[in-house]
């Protein structure tokens, strides 16, 4: 009789837990936030706006626009509705989840600030099967990280990566050119051209290795993060991850391959360490000598080594390529500035290869490749969570609810801009970031505050030196066969491709 009881006492909490889950604590955080001024639609029982998001992104993506359209509808078409409906003061159920939108500069000044408060969400758990690293880590364990990473990511280290930068770009161009007619022109899609190339930089700064070598796990990591996409944007249950469905078998399928080819990667490298030599200048020689300088405690583990190794692959390849492709488009949309940037380019190293020294002086392109970050930021939104109740302006915030920093719609706001927020205008950034943004926090394309991104500076110097040298050896124009079809898969690509008319120089 006892132990009856006592599963029925389990069955019971469970049960009441449950329904707290998708009932009471959501009815709670809106009664809330409701009294404080935001709104929102009433919560739908469990899926909340779950099935109204999944249609505005399948009608989002079902044809392409304008050049001149504005891209926030298509890339977040959920959080565009949520404000053209309710303003700025406005949450969305993700889920039983109730996600408030944050976009007053001076409250995402706090929220980025306050790290130990507003912290990185419990991410759906099949994201881990991607990647964590320091970007889904909080409190000690992420300042154990970042302290870690931090000698890596040194001016004076990512100096040692430019050879590199420019013996991948080298290959590529020599590519464009092997396919130019006799005229010297071609129509390529570059778009999967810069995929190759931000891969092949990731696996020579940091792994040493060629592209040959980290293609599989890059090809991996790139159907990894597809599936994920589409997961994001369903009902995610407690214990799902676990049932043998064929989306989680090849999920997890994915992730052991992954995590396989990076462990004889790091324990090749061990071996040569042991042998006599070092670890290598380059990033995972950087992190390991830097976790080998610390006691168990404040180390890493391999397996921790592992995941910072899936985020390197993962991260510095799809933001640089994000950056480069929307350069490339938008160059090729506004020629002037094309000519601009191929003068100064010229100017500064002439056919020579491309320094560092040079690259810092590269003004134009470097106002350039700030618009193209404020139009096309490498990822639409941030997301945090408060884990106590808090304060941030008029607001009191209770613990548990959850943020969005909606980095697209913030960098496109006529408000902020002005009225042509949605032209390209690098001249914006003639001054620097901190006059065009008059101070305030509405230009954070890599993040802000003690969580900024920590690979920002190795991708605008990747960025630079390869931009320089395709202006150095080619022009180039958008073809008649491309569509603009801008969307969000983890960072905002381009749906159809990039088809651009090449022309050598």
């Amino acid at each position: 009789m006892f132990p009856l009881l006592l599963a029925v006492a389990a069955v019971l909490a469970l049960g009441w837990k449950a329904l707290n889950w998708v009932w009471f604590e959501p009815r709670k955080l809106e009664k809330k936030l409701r009294e404080q001024g935001f709104r929102g639609n009433p919560y739908n029982f469990l899926h909340g706006d779950l099935k109204e998001i999944s249609s505005l992104f399948q009608q989002a993506h079902s044809k392409a626009i304008n050049l001149s359209d504005d891209v926030v509808p298509r890339v977040i078409p959920h959080l565009h509705q949520t404000v053209e409906r309710y303003g700025k003061n406005s949450y969305l159920w993700l889920g039983p989840k109730l996600s408030l939108l944050i976009t007053e500069p001076d409250l995402i000044k706090e929220v980025a600030n306050k790290i130990q408060v507003f912290q990185r969400p419990r991410s759906n758990p099949l994201s881990r099967l991607l990647a964590e690293g320091i970007i889904a880590y909080n409190g000690e364990k992420w300042a154990k990280h970042r302290k870690l990473l931090n000698p890596a990511f040194h001016v004076e280290k990512l100096k040692l990566m430019i050879p590199a930068f420019y013996e991948s770009t080298s290959e590529l161009l020599s590519k464009w050119e092997n396919i130019s007619s006799e005229e010297g022109s071609a129509e390529v899609d570059v778009w999967p051209n810069i995929q190759t190339l931000t891969s092949d930089v990731i696996s020579r700064a940091a792994f040493g290795s060629n592209y040959e070598e980290g293609k599989r796990i890059f090809e991996r990591q790139r159907e990894q993060a597809a599936i994920l996409a589409k997961a994001a944007r369903s009902l995610y249950f407690p214990g799902l991850r676990f049932l043998p469905t064929k989306r989680n078998i090849r999920m997890k399928q994915i992730a052991k391959e992954v995590t396989y080819s990076i462990k004889e990667i790091i324990n090749a490298r061990v071996k040569s360490m042991q042998a006599g030599k070092t670890y290598g200048e380059d990033l995972l020689g950087l992190l390991l000598e830097s976790n080998s300088q610390e006691n168990d405690k404040n180390g890493m583990t391999i397996e921790e080594v592992i995941e910072e190794c899936k985020l390197f692959y993962f991260a510095g390849q799809e933001t640089t390529s994000s950056l480069l492709v929307w350069t490339m488009v938008l160059l090729s949309q506004y020629q002037d500035w094309q000519l601009r940037a191929r003068e100064e380019v010229l100017q500064i190293f002439g056919t020579n290869k491309p320094d560092f020294n040079g690259l810092n002086r590269l003004k134009i392109v470097n106002m350039i490749l700030h618009e193209v970050l404020r139009l096309y930021p490498p990822t639409a939104t941030l997301a945090r969570k408060c884990t106590e109740e808090t304060i941030i302006g008029n607001l009191v915030l209770p613990v548990g609810v959850s943020l969005i920093i909606p980095t697209l719609l913030i960098h496109h706001d006529s408000k902020i801009w002005g009225d042509d927020a949605n032209e390209f205008r690098p001249e914006r950034f003639a001054e620097g970031v901190s006059h065009a943004t008059k101070g305030q926090v509405v230009f954070f394309p890599f993040g802000w505050g003690p969580r900024i991104c920590i690979g920002q500076n190795f991708a605008l110097l990747e960025a630079k030196l390869a931009m320089a040298m395709i202006l150095q050896r080619f022009s180039f124009e958008l073809s008649p066969s491309y569509s603009h079809a801008p969307r969000s898969v983890v960072t905002v690509q381009p749906q159809h491709g990039a088809h651009l008319i090449l022309h050598k120089l």
